[in-house]
């Protein structure tokens, strides 16, 4: 990010959960914000946006852009009730919420409370450089998935589906790209299903990771608004992903889009994508077009100052 920030990059270190470092970075924001002179403290997910709702400064406005984090908690237990007790104390420190999604709004205000009138959604945006069709490889497998993995990301649903899809005579190959805590268990299922056509190459970016496979599929118990759903419809990829989250509001055509948790619809989806990936690739395309006129990084950022700059002259 440093070769693109006009001002610079300053780091700090922020641990997932709470704690006793926690007050000495909360110091070091204000203290970036008095240097600088800034004009908006902008958190993104609820560690940061704590950290700038909290910082000292009586020039700059404080922007957050909740991404889940402290909204998967429950109230009705002891760390999600202090997690979501703090997010609601924080509301009037907060000059403007910027929600990713309209699905995420709905989210904070079941779980935190009415942000009120300095709510905007704005969606994430894709670069330029993203619209640019993707070829696959000479190896690429039928599906490939990009993510950590982990349970919440349902790369079980998946591989369940896959070996329904063996069972039924359709010799489905993939390839599940990332890493993270639950890999292990993915690998001991597929080995466990007989999966020899699934292949764990670890992570990497994403736009390699999309010429590993001829469709992605995103078949996440919970999301917010995925950048994975976002670039693969950039590059005109066909996909498969659950209803889930902001997902809807990125994907309209009902044949791309599955209940989560249920691997015979998702085989389902599998089977007809690709019996007719022709017609997969031209749903691909008008999806293309729509990402390009609501959620490129344009659009975001006029959006984003704009928000800002209304922000500042009620401030």
């Amino acid at each position: 990010m440093a070769q693109t920030m006009a001002l610079g990059v300053r780091r700090i270190a922020m641990s997932r959960h709470i704690g006793w470092g926690d007050a000495s970075a909360v110091r070091l924001v204000s203290s970036v914000a008095s240097e600088e002179n800034v004009d908006v403290i902008h958190g993104h997910g609820a560690k940061g946006g704590a950290y700038a709702r909290l910082a000292r400064s009586r020039r700059a406005i404080r922007a957050y852009t909740p991404h889940g984090g402290s909204l998967h908690y429950s109230r009705a237990s002891p760390i999600g009730f202090m997690y979501l007790t703090m997010e609601r104390i924080l509301i009037p420190r907060t000059d403007l919420f910027l929600f990713e999604s309209a699905y995420g709004q709905k989210v904070f205000q079941a779980q935190v409370g009415e942000p009120g009138a300095k709510a905007r959604i704005i969606h994430n945006g894709v670069a330029a450089e993203e619209f640019v069709p993707l070829a696959s490889g000479a190896e690429a497998t039928d599906l490939v998935f990009v993510g950590e993995l982990r349970l919440l990301k349902g790369v079980d649903v998946l591989l369940d589906a896959i070996a329904l899809l063996h069972r039924e005579g359709m010799p489905v190959s993939a390839t599940i790209v990332g890493d993270g805590p639950d890999a292990g268990l993915f690998r001991a299922q597929a080995e466990r299903l007989a999966l020899a056509a699934v292949r764990f190459p670890g992570a990497m970016p994403a736009r390699a990771a999309f010429a590993n496979g001829r469709v992605l599929v995103v078949p996440s118990r919970a999301e917010s608004l995925p950048y994975v759903v976002l670039e693969a419809a950039a590059a005109a990829m066909p996909l498969i992903a659950t209803a889930v989250g902001g997902i809807p509001e990125i994907i309209s055509a009902p044949e791309a889009l599955v209940p989560a948790g249920d691997s015979g619809a998702l085989a389902h989806a599998i089977r007809a994508t690709l019996t007719d990936l022709s017609a997969a690739s031209v749903r691909a395309a008008h999806l293309q077009e729509d990402i390009r006129r609501r959620f490129s990084a344009d659009v975001m950022t006029d959006q984003v100052i704009t928000a800002y700059q209304q922000a500042l002259r009620a401030h």
